[in-house]
């Protein structure tokens, strides 16, 4: 078997509605690559825990919100997508009912919510992840 270089990674579309707005979290990375740009709350897998412990870890860790139940959404890994080499995202979806605190740590200096269709310039396919997040609701 060919040994391969491919980097785990999950992210977590958190989608909060008020009235018939939806609003997404978004952090905004400390980090390169795409230091200062917005992205969603994620980042490598650990080797001991499941996708979705992983992307509840780093939910919690970047943007201070602990959830207990994440849907998986799907997988996300064309050639590219990170600068740093071939990484596979495993994207997760919440939907929360309230708007609960939020604080930014760990990786992001930032951290608010943004309505879907005003969604600011993107770090890595995170756009393209929100739509197919989207478009399980």
């Amino acid at each position: 078997m060919r040994k391969q270089n491919i980097a785990v990674t999950v992210d977590a579309v958190i989608f909060y509605r008020k009235a018939d707005v939806l609003n997404v979290l978004l952090i905004k990375r400390k980090n390169e690559p795409f230091r200062d740009q917005w992205a969603l709350p994620g980042g490598f897998l650990e080797e001991n825990e499941t996708m979705e412990e992983g992307a509840i870890r780093e939910l919690q860790e970047e943007a201070g919100l602990k959830l207990e139940k994440l849907q998986q959404v799907g997988a996300f890994g064309t050639p590219g997508r990170d600068p740093r080499g071939r990484t596979i995202s495993i994207a997760f979806l919440g939907l929360i009912d309230a708007t609960p605190k939020v604080k930014a740590s760990d990786d992001a200096i930032a951290v608010k919510w943004f309505n879907v269709k005003g969604l600011p310039d993107m770090a890595f396919d995170h756009r393209a992840i929100i739509s197919e997040a989207n478009s399980l609701l």
